[in-house]
């Protein structure tokens, strides 16, 4: 069991009458966090609706106040896992924060943005606390910020990623085994039945071209031709990926920012262990030619989860000339602009550029992880 950061965050806002939505990629741990949510409360005060059961859905689906009523009956704490299954869960939802508002705490967890925060915005406007889980951090995995640990541990990260249950597990073998398990039932098939995908070998092609590219630009041309698909469906299974958590997309930065649109794109796994199970690719760094790439996703992931945990609000890209000059990652934080390059080989030089248009540089190694994404 490891200790989520948002736990502290979400209890606060209980019984401030909006509902809490938690979202994220499966077995990231929502149901393990709503549920430590909700050990307070005697049992006879939960609620619990668990959507991936047909019934639980059927109740849920197009009912009028009274029933739903019924159906709560005095519990103080409802909770509603995977609820993006619901249809109209959006209405029902509205329903009951308009009825009971202050009285009662509705916890609601989903796999899917698409289908649960696209489904809820338009009923649940000003009603609602959004919350992202992602897999864990290493604040979570290392709340002691035990270093000599870290470093020790780090190799297995980058090729294992950090999925609770994946870091749990005490042998490699059984991490890659679980991993092949949640790509392909999480990746394949929930995507594919939930988001009427027609095409779905096309889907898994495009997926494992991104993953052979990350920390590269993404040429949405170039994988129409590879994927043998027009760009269009590219630009569309890509938006499906990411509002699915698998991929995230980093925007270039340019002074001119209707630029921005026309330029390529970097595109990145949310879980370096779910990208290398894509190309099922679990070898150790030492004989791997995608380490500085591996290094780049994870550290630019970690880094997100750093900031949203601590809320730093920023704004991320990256940053590259035609002549070569390059900036993994540049944030914009009030006013400030600071830049960052991840090498995982510190013996590796870089080359000598004037960036005196930054607020700071910082080139990030294994050696400079505090305070970049464990704090202070």
């Amino acid at each position: 069991m490891y200790k989520r950061i948002l736990e502290e965050t979400i209890s606060k806002k209980f019984f401030k009458g909006k509902i809490i939505i938690i979202v994220g990629a499966r077995q990231t741990g929502k149901t393990t966090l709503s549920l430590e949510l909700t050990k307070e409360f005697p049992k006879k005060d939960i609620r619990l609706f668990n959507c991936d059961n047909p019934s639980d859905r059927e109740q849920l689906a197009d009912k009028d106040l009274e029933f739903l009523k019924q159906l709560i009956g005095k519990a103080k704490l409802v909770f509603i896992d995977e609820a993006q299954k619901v249809e109209n869960i959006g209405e029902t939802l509205k329903l009951l924060v308009d009825f009971y508002k202050k009285k009662k705490q509705i916890i609601v967890t989903g796999s899917s943005s698409l289908n649960l925060l696209d489904n809820t915005q338009e009923p649940l406007t000003g009603r609602k606390y959004v919350y992202q889980l992602s897999p864990l951090s290493l604040q979570e995995i290392y709340p002691d910020k035990n270093y000599l640990k870290i470093i020790k541990e780090l190799e297995s990260l980058m090729i294992f990623g950090s999925y609770p249950e994946v870091v749990s597990q005490s042998s490699f073998e059984e991490k890659k085994e679980l991993l092949q398990e949640l790509a392909s039932s999480y990746i394949y098939k929930d995507i594919l039945g939930f988001q009427d995908v027609k095409s779905p070998d096309i889907l898994v092609k495009l997926l494992k071209a991104l993953a052979l590219q990350i920390g590269s630009e993404v040429s949405y041309n170039e994988l129409s031709n590879t994927v043998d698909i027009d760009k269009k469906t590219v630009e569309r299974y890509i938006q499906l990926l990411e509002k699915n958590f698998v991929i995230f997309r980093l925007k270039p930065f340019t002074k001119n920012k209707r630029r921005e649109i026309s330029k390529l794109r970097k595109i990145y796994f949310y879980d370096v262990g779910i990208r290398n199970a894509v190309i099922n690719n679990f070898n150790f760094l030492d004989s791997r030619k995608d380490v500085g790439s591996l290094w780049e996703n994870f550290m630019i992931t970690e880094r997100m989860k750093f900031r949203f945990y601590n809320k730093i609000d920023a704004e991320q890209y990256f940053w590259r000339t035609y002549d070569g000059n390059e900036i993994d990652l540049i944030e914009e934080e009030s006013n400030q602009l600071n830049g960052y390059e991840f090498k995982w080989n510190p013996r590796k030089a870089i080359k000598k550029q004037n960036f005196d248009w930054l607020s700071s540089f910082q080139v990030i190694t294994k050696k400079e992880l505090d305070p970049f994404i464990l704090g202070d």
